[in-house]
């Protein structure tokens, strides 16, 4: 064997190896994933709390739910809503504050974490694919089904999905042009889309699509633990 040069050890020069990268990992921290870092922790911190929930829980009437969630982080999200209040429109502004939230953080993002959010989307492209196709094979009005659709899991060619006379001509004109096209492409053939149940279309896409996404986060873990060292322990 030789001896290793300058007489610093090999295991030394490796150890000082990572701590530089991970080093040089802290420096560059800031340029891409500071701002973001920001955001998520205040987002965090706006969290509703058990007290607050157990504040909602008193109210007894929805307008007292809407005064009670104005001082929360969620603030005057209900101001421009009309008594009396339902329970839907609750729900719905709920979420657009949450679809908000995301694009805010996806538009400021880059790889990875831009890829790790896009994929999170894409379960929700699959439920509201799955919701046209079934919609359209019932007969069901194509705008009534678009309003359904969830706000993260809409793309720019979703309408033309309604237009579609089966599963197979809605892959064809479609969905091959969508992220979704290589999942319904590697596990189904032309002849399943047409012939499958809708449910074990969603399904078997659903399955490619989890099984990606942990490559996806596999990968991604290796990379970190190779440029950072290993992540501690996670604690509950």
């Amino acid at each position: 064997q030789l001896a290793c040069p300058l007489d610093l050890g090999c295991h030394s020069v490796k150890k000082e190896g990572a701590t530089f990268r991970k080093m040089a990992g802290l420096f560059s921290f800031n340029i891409a994933d500071g701002y973001l870092e920001a955001i998520v922790r205040g987002y965090r911190a706006g969290i509703l709390t058990s007290v607050d929930y157990n504040n909602l829980t008193q109210c007894d009437t929805l307008e007292d739910l809407k005064l009670q969630l104005a001082g929360t982080d969620y603030g005057n999200f209900l101001q421009n809503e009309p008594s009396p209040l339902a329970t839907t429109t609750i729900a719905e502004k709920c979420t657009e504050k949450m679809v908000s939230e995301f694009q805010h953080m996806r538009a400021h993002a880059v790889p990875p974490l831009s890829t790790f959010l896009d994929y999170i989307t894409y379960g929700y492209m699959i439920d509201n694919i799955v919701l046209l196709i079934s919609g359209t094979l019932h007969g069901r009005d194509t705008h009534e089904l678009l309003e359904k659709c969830h706000p993260l899991g809409k793309f720019e060619t979703m309408g033309a999905l309604a237009s579609g006379s089966s599963p197979a001509d809605l892959y064809k004109s479609v969905l091959i042009d969508t992220p979704l096209g290589p999942y319904f492409l590697n596990t189904l053939t032309i002849e399943d889309l047409d012939e499958m149940h809708v449910e074990i279309i969603r399904n078997t896409v659903y399955k490619a699509y989890l099984e990606d996404f942990f490559r996806l986060l596999h990968e991604a873990r290796r990379n970190h633990c190779r440029n950072h060292g290993p992540h501690p322990p996670v604690r509950g």
